[in-house]
């Protein structure tokens, strides 16, 4: 029997709500919530496959493991153990070295509730306000200029809003593959009304800058100098409302005074875009009846992301665009709960309920409503800082919770020399196969999404309940039960009461957070769990007595600062934290793709969200590449000052000359030897301490291996792929993808042959070296064939040998995909159908499993995007391919091009 549970997508922070469906003791699928207002039913391509993501155990961290020493492998242990050993070493390092010499590094996927119970472990128990989250690489930008700005924290706007605006301007936000759900909404308004007009600021043309009616190409980071130069001439073409910043705001004249330097022209030349493209911007900016801007990590991830941010702002405050509908700066969330940690004060830099931890009076109201005393006055290490304590032994021990730092942080090879160096190291993770689970001295099995319950706030201050639609498996427990069963066993060693952490359940603690919002512009007294279970998702704030919370915030003009004014702020643009330079000409830009998620430790379990982009790739501009005498599919080495990363190259004019374009996903259980944040740089806002991920310097030489290997094996996608990971970093280039739930392809290259690796990768495939293995081998060319056997049917295949070898078995390797059994002589495999096979086809529609080939066909007839919906399906369920319809239809066969176009391997 089939039963529907009601939760909240774990993805990012649309929030959408979710019914999933479960036999018992399995998750069998996912619908969207049609009750849900954040998405009215409508899911992505990752929320549709998440099902996928959940059936299977296989590397799923089941138990506690303990490691004894530091030299020695980790062995599973009882909870009691596990507990004990964390409370234990953590009070030890406390004692000798003060609670400072401790952290803990959390993620903005943790429910409310998750992050509520370490928060008060952390500042309330331990006394140190190192703790510090992943949203610090996500949002705090956006948080620092909304506070610096209007007061508070969190979005004056709401998803309504997406509908109501006349013109929408994108700003570092590729929305359509970010945030798809909620870019639906956008399309269907501007179909219904053709004069609504979008602006997209963006280096590269994604597909969302595709669609847009003005595309602006900024130069990488020179956002300030636009937003400057638009405001410039709002200003001086008398479109601005001196009444709204006479009555609402503070520090107008200044920014005046010196924005008078940021003439249109100057500031166009500055960002590389032509000057009447600026003005147009402002003019439809401004002249709009509601103007809404979207931003994201294009904004935040910058070592001035909070002047971004605020120079943004400011056009909305001079215009009076703000505080009604269609209207405000509405930030995009970039995980499920960001706001939620935010809201519970799960950043080194606050207290909760949006407290500020040097505020005496803040400091002793929390102290009062947790009854505890002493809490630290010294703000904790934000992100970078933390890890560089770790590295210099400032912080001894670290937990780190339902994050990856040692993929997402910048720089990242100081992250695996921290983590190297620190005395004690606590990962709280659900799956074993991350980049950072290796440096735990102890390993603690956490819950998964469709397994654990409470509360998450989406971008639009929503909160939704999250439900458990199946029991845990293994020894799995909730996150909050963790931090909460070693606080109550570090306390008596800190002689400090256990009391504050005896919660019974979930609604406990979601009820202490909320106590602690009143009175605060948070207030959620007038929610809880209850109200949520009659009537759905609420927004914040809704104090108690209040008939609903508020859609929009500021609709008064009154604003959260002390006299209920906003602040403008005048500052200079400055460039990027790394210049271009003859060693490192080349500008870096890093972002995500449609069907993939952060470090990939959930998609990367779904073989079809490799299907759109099969492989990680530096994307160039054709004349770049030219001048270099690149070519795409050949292999290039990407260098920074701090470290470099062997890619495939593919050559696309949607990213400007002197940019390259890499996908942040790829970490090092994909790609041998890590993601592309090796070349990134530690550089940080000085008002969020967010880094620069979105740039770095850097060069691009073409590489030459001259050993390639190549393998596709039938079986369990996902053991296979646990068999093979470790062998990955020993090569210069290696890559694994799953294809289905049944197949896995690798891929690797090298200066020379290595006889010992090859056997180490055919006995991780799990080939067989009996009578049903054929070998072809040539070992003057060093040239080796496999053919794995089972019955008549093709198991596997594995190819060493040169460039040209593997090119020449592209057929053979394709022969695992096929379920038709082989019916000649064995070894006329080696010869049959020999020579290179064609590109492989790239899914463009995951829903429907609608590839490149059939799209182009249907365009090639005269197809447009609704004849495409009518005859192939595409497009029609989730709708995350339409831009990339809409674009093919633009520019027929383009999308069967690179830069993500893959051999048959």
């Amino acid at each position: 029997m089939t039963t529907l549970t009601q939760t909240t997508c774990c993805y990012c922070g649309v929030g959408c709500g979710m019914l999933v469906e479960s036999d018992g003791e399995r998750i069998v699928g996912v619908q969207g919530d049609p009750a849900h207002p954040a998405n009215f039913g409508r899911l992505c391509s990752k929320g549709m496959t998440l099902p996928l993501t959940a059936q299977s155990l296989a590397g799923r961290v089941l138990a506690p493991e303990l490691r004894t020493t530091r030299d020695a492998e980790r062995a599973p242990a009882s909870w009691d153990d596990a507990l004990e050993t964390v409370a234990s070493r953590f009070a030890d390092v406390i004692r000798r070295h003060g609670p400072d010499a401790v952290a803990f590094y959390v993620s903005g996927q943790l429910l409310t509730e998750d992050y509520y119970v370490f928060n008060k472990l952390a500042k309330g128990l331990v006394r140190t306000n190192n703790i510090d989250t992943n949203s610090r690489l996500c949002m705090s930008s956006a948080v620092s200029a909304y506070k610096m700005a209007l007061g508070a924290d969190g979005p004056p706007t709401c998803y309504d809003d997406l509908e109501a605006a006349s013109t929408v301007l994108f700003a570092g936000s590729n929305m359509a593959y970010a945030h798809p759900v909620l870019f639906r909404r956008l399309e269907a308004a501007k179909a219904a009304d053709p004069s609504i007009r979008w602006i997209v600021v963006d280096p590269r043309r994604t597909d969302t800058a595709a669609m847009a009616d003005l595309h602006l190409a900024i130069v990488p980071g020179t956002d300030v100098a636009l937003f400057h130069g638009m405001l410039h001439h709002l200003i001086w073409e008398g479109r601005i409302d001196r009444r709204y910043i006479d009555v609402h705001t503070e520090g107008f004249d200044a920014l005046k005074q010196m924005l008078r330097g940021y003439t249109p022209q100057l500031a166009a030349d500055i960002c590389g875009i032509e000057e009447s493209a600026l003005r147009q911007a402002a003019d439809w900016f401004g002249e709009s009846p509601a103007a809404l801007s979207l931003y994201c990590m294009g904004l935040n991830q910058s070592s001035h992301g909070t002047e971004k941010n605020l120079a943004l702002i400011h056009l909305h405050l001079a215009t009076a665009q703000i505080g009604r509908p269609g209207a405000g700066p509405f930030s995009l969330t970039g995980q499920p709960n960001a706001m939620g940690g935010r809201e519970v004060g799960g950043l080194s830099t606050m207290l909760a309920a949006h407290r500020e931890i040097g505020n005496a009076a803040h400091r002793a109201e929390v102290e009062q409503l947790w009854g505890v005393r002493g809490l630290s006055d010294k703000p904790g290490l934000p992100a970078v800082e933390m890890f560089d304590a770790v590295r210099d032994g400032r912080i001894k021990a670290i937990w780190i919770a339902c994050t990856n730092p040692v993929h997402s942080m910048p720089d990242s090879e100081r992250v695996r020399e921290a983590l190297a160096a620190a005395e004690f190291v606590v990962v709280q993770e659900v799956f074993h196969q991350t980049d950072t689970v290796p440096y735990a001295d102890v390993l603690l099995p956490a819950t998964s999404w469709g397994e654990k319950a409470g509360t998450v706030t989406n971008s639009e201050r929503r909160i939704s309940r999250v439900r458990a639609a199946v029991a845990a498996p293994g020894q799995t427990r909730a996150d909050w039960w963790i931090a909460g069963e070693v606080a109550r066993r570090l306390a008596p060693k800190l002689d400090a009461s256990p009391e504050p952490f005896a919660f019974s359940s979930i609604e406990t603690i979601f009820d202490e957070h909320r106590a602690l919002t009143v009175g605060r512009d948070l207030d959620i007294g007038g929610i809880d769990y209850a109200l949520l279970e009659q009537r759905g998702p609420q927004q914040w704030p809704f104090p108690a007595g209040a008939a609903n919370g508020a859609a929009r915030r500021y609709e008064d003009g009154v604003f959260a600062t002390g006299d209920g004014r906003a602040r403008f702020h005048a500052f200079e643009y400055r460039p990027v934290a790394e210049p271009i330079n003859a060693r490192h000409p080349l500008r870096l830009i890093t972002g995500r793709l449609r069907d993939q998620w952060h470090g990939m430790s959930r998609t990367g379990r779904v073989g079809q969200l490799f299907e759109h982009a099969p492989e990680p790739a530096l994307t160039m501009h054709p004349a770049d590449a030219a001048r270099r005498g690149l070519r795409a599919g050949e292999f290039v080495q990407l260098s920074s000052r701090r470290g470099e990363r062997v890619l495939t190259l593919a050559v696309s004019d949607d990213v400007a000359s002197g940019t390259v374009f890499v996908p942040m996903h790829w970490s090092g259980q994909f790609l041998g030897g890590g993601g592309v944040n090796d070349t990134t740089l530690g550089a940080v806002d000085k008002y969020s301490k967010q880094p620069e991920l979105k740039h770095a310097a850097v060069r691009v030489d073409p590489l030459t291996l001259a050993w390639r290997v190549a393998a596709v094996r039938r079986g369990d996608a996902l053991q296979l792929h646990a068999s093979v990971q470790p062998l990955l970093a020993e090569r210069r280039f290696a890559t694994v993808r799953l294809e289905g739930d049944d197949r896995i392809v690798v891929m690797a290259a090298d200066n020379e042959p290595d006889a010992d690796w090859l056997e180490r990768l055919h006995t991780a495939l799990a080939l067989p070296r009996d009578e049903s293995l054929l070998e072809y081998r040539d070992a003057r060319r060093s040239m080796t064939k496999r053919v794995a056997w089972r019955d008549t049917l093709i198991d596997g295949v594995l190819v060493a040998g040169s460039e040209a070898d593997v090119a020449a078995s592209t057929s053979l390797l394709a022969r695992v995909r096929e379920t038709a059994p082989w019916t000649r002589a064995r070894h006329a495999v080696f010869v049959a159908d020999s020579g290179p096979a064609a590109p492989r086809d790239r899914t463009v529609c995951q829903c429907k499993s609608v590839t490149a080939s059939s799209i182009n066909a249907a365009i090639g007839a005269g197809a447009d995007v609704s004849q495409l919906k009518a005859r192939l399906g595409c497009g029609t369920v989730c709708g995350s391919c339409v831009p990339e319809l809409q674009r093919m239809c633009a520019a027929p066969g383009k999308a069967m091009t690179p830069p993500f176009a893959t051999n048959a391997a």
